[in-house]
């Protein structure tokens, strides 16, 4: 029996769930609480943070399960608990105050409202007393209890103010900006150039991110220019990346970030939204490198999706904790003496060589794996050929695996969220059209049906799923990231219905989140409930820009549909945020990689083929090369072709009886060519 349970206990968020027995009377979001705060005149403590999160879990035990500070809370305070990954509109409202007042954010996110929901107070981590430079808690609590009740005046021209600066953000910008050139594109290139830390790879200074836009923005400008340096910022960042810490070297499957900068050390928390990103980031680095080991390293990521972060309906879990058992990493390190037992003294002292593994460890004691040393270093210095010294690794590293599969595991979120989701069925839907494996054609077809089947309610999109329920209108994020992975399943499978509900659910955003001026997608769409403030999604963070993916999204339905809509909004957004991508780059890569499309024009491609024909060896020629601006169609007698453009398709047959392919660019179409080798040659055209 738990001593407190709270309003939280009914909530199927992991991390609400994570607090429903604190002493503290918590709230979930909602119209209960701020009743309850303006009936009684109380200010409101919102605390936002997610479940994965280590320093949420830190505030939580010396403060929320301490009953002093919980009392302090519920005598003075109602007190709200957000999931950010559940409601990212409410993340991102106070988040844009925190980060307006004190000049930075993070987890966990600590806001005084005003029982209108307006903010006045707002911070991160607070200790529950004066401690590392920060106030303590119960400090705040108190004297923002004093500030409400007794200093209306100061309160009032604060958030006068407030709403000042919410005001300015949300005004309408002019229509008279010019579209950004190949010079525009060219030079923000060149600006993020700058950032890249040329050591260890990256962009700045520890903390590192993996900044995974940034990085596809330089692959697309090598493709144009051919600048060596362009891409061996992205191998050496990859290399570094995939041989530090910050990959798990037994399981596979990247950490959040790296708190130094030489990749060695994670935050260890795994989020779902990161691998999917990093997996399709490498691929496109095997694609243009032709090495081997991008590959691996998307497939191990893959591979550890498909055990660890899958549901048995197809579903893809959100993240792993960074903690077990109380301390930060535990599941992930080892001593040496315990590598030692596990795999006798001659293979852990070759496995402890090459993984850099040492008496005094990298860690608080322990050791991060990492790839300390080369196989062709290794094999010297133990005198045995490199292809033996790689097969002893290989079988030392399933044993610490298997060893430390029986350890406590990090806490796994197992919510459901659609647009993570949607960056991880593009991940396997980029690495089913350029392995083939059967595995990724099954993932991607029972993650369509999941999403399908159980995140619409009433035929409106949902944000979360979590134990049989589908919760919350999905917000702009959602639509966008699974428009795109909806176009590249079609381009992995061919299902044509996947193209037909793109195009169903672009249309819905385009009315529902675009506003007004047609510049810029609302968070959420105008048949949401509204926050007191309403935000519009404009630049990336650890995700791409939903505005960002839907210019792209745009743009690829208009190749497919001729819809000139959809080309007019792509267009505009682009010219009203010429701008903001020429002076923040990093910010808004992801309409630069958009850029980068409309410039180039897709090459429409287009096999027809007879039911019976496999046109696999044309495909291979489509996908095995770099060609990140195309649109691939695959037609056949029985295809539903109700999704295309009559003008694309038409008279597009295959040609007395062979597989046929079409290539199409700015509205002028091939000659029809019927071998792998002659579609290969109109592609490098």
């Amino acid at each position: 029996m738990h001593e407190f349970t709270n309003r939280l206990i009914n909530e199927t968020s992991p991390y609400l769930l994570q607090h429903a027995h604190n002493p503290v009377d918590w709230y979930p979001w909602g119209s209960e609480a701020f009743e309850k705060a303006r009936k009684e005149d109380k200010p409101v403590f919102l605390s936002i943070g997610y479940s994965s999160c280590h320093w949420c879990h830190v505030m939580e035990e010396e403060s929320f399960e301490n009953q002093e500070v919980a009392e302090l809370m519920n005598e003075n305070f109602i007190c709200i608990k957000v999931d950010r990954e559940e409601r990212p509109d409410i993340d991102q409202l106070y988040m844009q105050y925190v980060q307006m007042t004190t000049g930075s954010g993070g987890w966990p996110m600590s806001v005084f409202l005003t029982p209108d929901q307006k903010p006045f107070f707002g911070g991160t981590y607070f200790p529950p007393d004066d401690r590392y430079g920060r106030p303590g808690f119960k400090r705040v609590l108190q004297a923002l209890a004093v500030h409400y009740h007794t200093e209306k005046d100061k309160l009032k021209n604060s958030i006068s103010q407030v709403d000042e600066a919410f005001n300015k953000i949300a005004q309408i910008k002019s229509n008279d900006a010019q579209l950004p050139d190949r010079n525009d594109f060219d030079s923000a290139i060149e600006s993020l150039t700058g950032y890249y830390e040329p050591l260890y790879g990256g962009i700045g200074n520890a903390p590192k991110f993996p900044a995974v836009q940034v990085f596809n923005l330089f692959i697309r400008a090598y493709k144009n220019t051919a600048e060596p340096n362009l891409l061996n910022m992205v191998t050496h960042t990859l290399q570094n990346m995939a041989d530090g810490g910050i990959y798990d070297q037994l399981g596979g499957g990247f950490a959040r970030y790296s708190v130094d900068e030489k990749w060695l050390v994670p935050h260890f928390e795994k989020m779902l939204y990161d691998n999917g990103q990093l997996v399709q980031l490498y691929l496109d680095a095997y694609l243009v490198t032709g090495q081997n080991y991008f590959l691996q390293i998307a497939e191990e990521t893959l591979e550890f999706i498909q055990r660890e972060m899958t549901s048995d309906q197809g579903g893809f879990f959100s993240s792993l904790d960074a903690d077990s058992e109380g301390e930060e990493g535990r599941f992930y390190v080892w001593t040496q003496d315990e590598i030692i037992s596990i795999l006798g003294e001659s293979d852990a002292k070759l496995f402890n060589t090459f993984y850099g593994v040492t008496a005094s460890g990298n860690f608080e004691g322990k050791t991060i794996l990492f790839k300390a040393q080369s196989f062709e270093d290794v094999s010297q210095e133990f005198d045995l050929p490199a292809d033996q010294v790689e097969r002893i690794l290989e079988q030392c590293r399933k044993k610490l695996h298997d060893y430390r599969s029986k350890r406590v595991r990090p806490g796994l979120d197992d919510k459901i969220i659609t647009s993570w989701n949607a960056l991880m069925l593009s991940a396997f839907a980029r690495a089913y059209q350029i392995t083939g494996n059967p595995s990724y054609r099954e993932v991607i077809k029972k993650n369509v049906t999941f999403i399908l089947d159980k995140l619409f309610t009433d035929g409106i999109l949902q944000r979360t799923f979590k134990d049989g329920q589908s919760k919350y209108d999905a917000f702009i994020e959602d639509y966008a990231f699974l428009i795109n992975a909806l176009l590249d399943s079609y381009e992995a499978v061919f299902d044509p219905g996947y193209v037909k509900k793109a195009v169903e659910l672009a249309d819905y955003a385009n009315k529902h989140f675009l506003d007004e001026s047609r510049t810029t997608y609302f968070t959420t769409s105008n048949l949401q409930q509204q926050l007191v403030y309403r935000l519009k999604d404009a630049h990336d963070s650890s995700i791409p820009s939903g505005t960002g993916l839907m210019i792209l999204n745009n743009l690829r339905l208009f190749s497919i549909t001729e819809n000139q809509s959809y080309f007019d909004i792509a267009e505009n957004i682009l010219k009203n945020h010429s701008q903001e991508m020429i002076a923040n780059p990093y910010g808004y890569a992801s309409y630069l990689n958009a850029l980068d499309f409309y410039l180039d024009k897709p090459k429409e491609i287009l096999i027809a083929r007879d039911a019976d024909q496999n046109a696999k060896d044309f495909m291979d020629c489509v996908f095995n090369n770099y060609l990140p601006n195309k649109v691939v169609i695959q037609i056949t007698d029985g295809t539903d072709k109700s999704a295309f453009t009559a003008s694309l398709i038409a008279g597009k047959e295959p040609v007395k009886g062979k597989i046929t392919a079409y290539v199409c660019h700015d509205f002028k179409c091939s000659l029809p060519v019927f071998t792998p080798a002659d579609l290969e040659a109109l592609l490098k055209n």
